[in-house]
């Protein structure tokens, strides 16, 4: 590539070949995997949030000759809030440079991963892609008879009537119950909203079969309008900028300073010993707090049968 460049500076254009004088064009690509939370010390094994993914957005977008951007996801869904704050970025960014935003679907983008799928202006999936699933989901445990029998008692002190609300150690309280499905109402609202504004005149199914939390392959989803095409983005990229298009991986930060950075966040942990101590790192992969973090991770997943 620099020695193609060195020479269109050096030889006078007449004298090269045609397809010397055409640079190709290079897409950037930034690759959204994992479960979308905010973070949580690391202990989440590949989690998507706002604060993780904007310096590779704002990269991406900065490349002034790349035409569009290409967004690579596979994601169970998650958190609402952080989907929505990836989904404005994206539009802003795009609105803001100019380019066009190309979304490939990989194993999954479901609940809050077609949220953030919908700020492309195109949408490939693979034919196997999980979609969809467009709905808002809260879930927990009740341990009342459990602490009961285990002679516990529960003691709680609150300043304001609700700051117990959903306690798992009490009964469940139908006006507490009726205030959290208003909630969820609320964020289901503005999720069908978003869906409306960017795929409204795309959806060929009724919003009564679309808007259910259900989840379909990407085949179901190109039918019903969820998606524009089948594929996979190097047969995409290629087809629609040709065959000597490049694609460029933004990463996130790697090398010393993010080193630095992962590991200072496991600092002043109870245990002793240094960082390299191969007990050290058993004793942290079996923490509570990453055993909890996994099965949360592998909960989401469950949801859409993966």
């Amino acid at each position: 590539m620099k020695i193609m460049k060195y020479l269109r500076k050096v030889i006078p254009s007449s004298i090269l070949p045609e397809k010397w004088l055409k640079e190709p064009v290079v897409i950037p690509v930034v690759r959204m995997v994992g479960p979308i939370m905010v973070s949580n010390g690391g202990h989440m094994r590949s989690s998507l949030n706002m604060a993780s993914i904007a310096g590779p957005l704002q990269k991406a977008f900065d490349m002034k000759d790349a035409p569009a951007v290409a967004i690579s996801i596979n994601s169970p869904g998650g958190s609402p809030v952080q989907s929505r704050l990836i989904h404005e970025r994206i539009r802003q960014l795009a609105a803001e440079k100019g380019k066009d935003v190309l979304v490939f679907c990989e194993d999954a983008a479901a609940s809050g991963g077609y949220m953030i799928a919908v700020a492309g202006d195109v949408i490939i999936a693979d034919p196997s892609s999980i979609v969809g699933s467009i709905g808002v989901v809260s879930g927990g445990f009740g341990f009342v008879d459990a602490i009961g029998k285990l002679g516990i008692e529960r003691r709680i002190y609150t300043a304001g009537t609700q700051k117990a609300m959903l306690d798992p150690f009490k009964p469940e309280n139908p006006e507490h119950v009726a205030h959290l499905d208003e909630l969820l109402q609320d964020l289901f609202e503005s999720f069908k909203d978003l869906v409306r504004r960017r795929r409204g005149d795309k959806l060929t199914e009724p919003e009564d079969k679309l808007f259910t939390g259900a989840f379909w392959t990407g085949n179901k989803a190109l039918d019903y309008g969820l998606v524009d095409e089948l594929g996979d983005m190097n047969s995409y990229l290629k087809r629609r900028y040709g065959e000597d298009m490049k694609t460029k991986l933004i990463a996130p930060p790697s090398g010393f300073f993010s080193l630095f950075h992962s590991s200072s966040l496991s600092m002043g942990s109870s245990h002793s010993g240094s960082a390299g101590d191969p007990v050290d790192r058993i004793a942290e992969g079996l923490s509570a707090e990453r055993v909890l973090a996994s099965l949360e991770e592998r909960a989401l997943w469950s949801r859409i049968g993966l």
